[in-house]
């Protein structure tokens, strides 16, 4: 497991939150994620799901971009 705290641009209210984390509990090997504007952190199984997804799926729920990513902690 890994978990990453994604920095967003584009998120203006709570259905903006709510697109990303729908987004992000949808992808295979997500296993938590907490959404906040501008921000999420995610938890999730490498070996079922990359960094790269999460960022793709961010995009893909709306006029939303990932500035940076860090990762946070590993286990």
């Amino acid at each position: 497991m890994k978990t990453i705290t994604l920095d967003m641009s584009g998120m203006t209210c709570d259905h903006c939150v709510g697109l990303v984390q729908s987004a992000l509990e949808a992808l295979t090997g997500v296993t938590r994620c907490d959404v906040t504007l501008n921000r999420a952190t995610v938890t999730f199984d490498t070996a079922r799901c990359a960094a790269g997804d999460i960022v793709s799926a961010v995009g893909r729920a709306g006029s939303f971009q990932v500035s940076g990513f860090q990762a946070v902690e590993s286990a």
